[in-house]
């Protein structure tokens, strides 16, 4: 099930927790077909300025995805390598509750280079 959604992040950096890093603590709104509010933290390391970096970010989701209510968590593996992008984020798996309970998934994101907008298409399955 293709479930399709846009989402406003807004970004804080905090204290670094290791030598060489970045830390941002965020919050997004989702709105679409999935509904709800996220929190999460991202930290990177590299050079982005070059175009050479990392970040891994986690984050707990807490609306409506679909028709199915309840928290589930997001995991983001992202990497620059000159100008070459990876990204893989992902539905935790039994991180669910309430109708999320056993929901699984992969997220795919795009960012509108001109207007910043952030869309996601979400392949929802479950493991139950």
């Amino acid at each position: 099930m293709a479930i399709r959604a846009t989402f406003e992040i807004e970004i804080t950096p905090t204290e670094a927790v290791l030598p060489a890093t970045g830390r941002f603590d965020f919050a997004k709104v989702w709105t679409g077909d999935i509904r709800g509010v996220s929190r999460g933290v991202m930290l990177s390391a590299g050079d982005p300025a070059s175009g050479t970096a990392g970040y891994v970010a986690l984050e707990v989701f807490e609306g409506t995805i679909g028709e199915r209510s309840g928290t589930v968590a997001f995991q983001q593996l992202g990497t620059m390598d000159h100008g070459n992008q990876g990204l893989r984020y992902l539905v935790v798996p039994g991180s669910g509750t309430g109708d999320l309970v056993g929901a699984i998934g992969v997220l795919n994101l795009k960012v509108d280079s001109d207007s910043g907008i952030h869309s996601v298409v979400l392949e929802l399955s479950s493991d139950r």
